[in-house]
């Protein structure tokens, strides 16, 4: 069994993966885009506060992209964020035999809620830990970014680099929103208060991957480990010519249990740097 497993994962990753773009961008088009700037009151649901949202539309999006991507390849199972948000033991799946896909439905719901387009729909495939393909797709700003290991990243179609920042500039970084941190984690990220070091809060974690990897961001810093913010955007960033590792200087798991914070950068000097200024809040 597991063998065929592995069979049919390998025969879809060498094909064109055109269809999950298909999909990727059919759950947005049909459940996510005619909610945007339209939800009614009673299509925002608190979670775990006033700051963590969900509406109809993660809702929908989700369960729509599970049985188009368990249809894709058969013998996946789908580890989303609602579907986890209801039933915790789901997570076990990210280290099964199975091949999964990693997915969360709007990345970035309290800019969705708001009207702002820095929302994104995220998806990634993984086997055994190893991330081996992704989409990030922003629908509000036409943009998709799609990534293969090995085998580069595309933004729109077009390769994407990271490249490295300019000699002696400010370096931008994007740290865990002060809203969803706690008074030892904002101690952890004040040590990116520091001259040459410009942090800012962020806004979609997908979206700031994106634009590290794309060269308009310099970094990010972030301390929770949910593997559906991470996952799509860590191969992403690796893809473009990026480094990624946490404090302790280990490669993330999407299993969890990662010392955090997570950065992730243009390049390994600016990884390192980052990371440095980290570790030293002890």
């Amino acid at each position: 069994m597991v063998q065929t497993i592995e069979k049919s994962l390998a025969t879809f990753l060498e094909g064109d993966l055109g269809e999950v773009e298909e999909a990727v961008r059919k759950a947005a088009a049909t459940e996510i885009l005619p909610r945007f700037r339209q939800l009614a009151a009673d299509e925002i649901v608190e979670k775990n506060g006033p700051h963590d949202l969900v509406t109809v539309a993660d809702r929908l999006a989700e369960e729509q992209l599970t049985h188009a991507l368990t249809a894709l390849l058969p013998g996946s199972v789908v580890v989303g964020e609602e579907a986890v948000h209801a039933d915790p033991s789901v997570l076990g799946a990210l280290g099964g035999d199975a091949p999964v896909w990693i997915v969360d439905p709007v990345d970035g719901t309290r800019q969705f809620v708001h009207g702002d387009p820095g929302f994104a729909t995220l998806v990634c495939l993984a086997h055994r830990g190893e991330l081996l393909a992704s989409w990030t797709y922003a629908p509000a700003l036409d943009e998709l970014a799609v990534a293969r290991r090995g085998g580069g990243a595309v933004l729109n179609g077009v390769p994407l680099r990271s490249g490295s920042p300019e000699p002696g500039r400010e370096l931008t970084v994007a740290i865990s929103h002060y809203d969803f941190t706690t008074d030892e984690e904002k101690r952890v990220l004040a040590t990116l208060l520091t001259d040459g070091v410009a942090p800012r809060p962020c806004g979609s974690a997908g979206l700031e991957y994106l634009a590290v990897a794309r060269g308009t961001l310099d970094s990010l810093a972030f301390t929770w480990e949910n593997a559906w913010d991470h996952a799509a955007g860590l191969l992403l960033v690796a893809e473009a010519g990026g480094a990624s590792a946490t404090v302790a200087g280990e490669p993330f798991r999407i299993t969890g249990g990662n010392a955090l914070p997570l950065s992730a950068a243009r390049d390994e000097k600016t990884l390192r740097h980052i990371l440095g200024l980290l570790a030293s809040a002890g």
